[in-house]
């Protein structure tokens, strides 16, 4: 009896382990707020871009995907420099999708619709630039630039953004439908390769599947990275910083300044905003030395 209980609980050791192996690189990469009752369960239950309270909120930030990272510490200094504000809810989604929210007035995220109104709304400038009735107030925070992603050890040895065009490469690429970085990086194509290599990243290699176009790139492009389903995957260079910040296995390849663009992030405060003190301060918050230091911490432009 000792035995099978033994070989019962070794199994079951083994399958945990194994799980624990298969998700090892699974988000929530930031940390999870204190409850009564934390139950995260990877691969399953785990929503790594909704952030803080979605029960009462006293500010609402739509907030681009691409700068999750951030949202710990500015959450944090944001509370140490207004302390009145002690419940705040984030989204961290593409900010394609968070426009589409603002619109619809609601986003459902598998069995869960939320109904919160904006009171922040940060995107690339010139996606803020697009609606600008839609603000009372705009701020630019930050900048950024493009790198490439690669495995740790760069298997594939990719120097730039035209070896991406070999058959043999797998990339993950941000779909320019609805993820504003995607168009920034076919202009980086462009300037790399001429419309010959767009085509053949965009196309050619979309057709072929060598091309796996995301939906939402800042989580699947370095998943697929560290899951070898991709061998490299242009991003924000903040982006791959913060993935060896954390220690994941990846190699960041720089992108020249002439094949490079460049990534101006503005946040505007919603003219409906249903917490207009809060998004006021939030803004200024924004702009100011302790919310430059935050982004400064993981690899943006802020000067």
């Amino acid at each position: 009896m000792k035995k099978i209980a033994a070989s019962i609980l070794l199994i079951a050791s083994s399958v945990l382990t194994a799980q624990a192996q298969g998700h090892r690189f699974d988000p929530p990469w930031n940390t999870p707020p204190e409850s009564a009752v934390p139950f995260t369960v990877a691969g399953i239950d785990n929503v790594p871009d909704l952030f803080g309270d979605i029960d009462n909120p006293s500010l609402v930030v739509f907030f681009g995907g691409n700068e999750f990272m951030v949202v710990d510490d500015l959450i944090a200094a944001f509370k140490k420099a207004y302390p009145a504000y002690k419940k705040i809810f984030f989204e961290t989604l593409p900010p394609g999708i968070l426009s589409k929210q603002i619109e619809g007035g609601s986003i459902t995220i598998g069995n869960m619709r939320i109904g919160l109104k904006a009171d922040i709304y940060t995107a690339d400038k010139s996606k803020i630039a697009q609606t600008p009735e839609w603000f009372s107030n705009t701020e630019v925070y930050c900048k950024n630039k493009l790198a490439i992603m690669v495995q740790k050890g760069n298997p594939k040895n990719i120097k730039g953004l035209a070896d991406m065009a070999k058959m043999e490469v797998r990339i993950s690429m941000p779909n320019p439908a609805w993820e504003g970085i995607g168009k920034r990086i076919e202009e980086a194509y462009v300037k790399a390769g001429g419309e010959a290599l767009k085509k053949t990243i965009m196309e050619i290699k979309v057709k072929d599947s060598s091309t796996f176009l995301t939906q939402i790139h800042h989580r699947q492009s370095p998943m697929r990275i560290l899951y070898n389903e991709s061998d490299a995957a242009p991003v924000w260079y903040t982006e791959a910083f913060y993935q060896k910040m954390i220690g994941h296995p990846i190699e960041i390849v720089e992108v020249p300044a002439n094949e490079n663009v460049e990534g101006i992030s503005a946040a505007g405060m919603l003219k409906n905003a249903p917490h207009q003190q809060a998004a006021k301060d939030f803004m200024d918050f924004m702009v100011s030395a302790a919310g430059k230091a935050v982004y400064k911490k993981y690899g943006f432009i802020t000067e």
